[in-house]
């Protein structure tokens, strides 16, 4: 993989317009050559390719899924009677910005 160039950060920082600075975009290299650095120590443990990802941390975990049961509901009319001011079936509410 090509590593990070200084003219890269600033056309990526132009399509997420950001604008930055000289100081900002050697911040951006450095972070990314450190980064950079433990990705090839990963990269250089023997055999990695061969190992098969984690669903997670945990070897003995077990998710007990719940039983799917339908219920019924609270009416609408029931809910609404609840509100101040309803207008089908839709809560009014007083403006908060502008």
């Amino acid at each position: 993989m090509s590593k990070f160039t200084e003219k890269m950060v600033y056309d990526y920082a132009d399509k997420l317009l950001i604008g930055l600075t000289p100081e900002e975009n050697k911040q951006v290299l450095d972070e990314f050559d450190v980064i950079d650095k433990k990705c090839d120590i990963v990269n250089s443990i023997p055999n990695i390719g061969k190992v098969e990802p984690m669903t997670h941390c945990l070897d003995d975990f077990e998710a007990e899924l719940r039983e799917d049961i339908v219920e019924d509901s609270v009416p609408i009319e029931e809910l609404l009677s609840n509100c101040e001011k309803v207008s089908n079936r839709e809560v009014e509410l007083p403006k908060v910005v502008g």
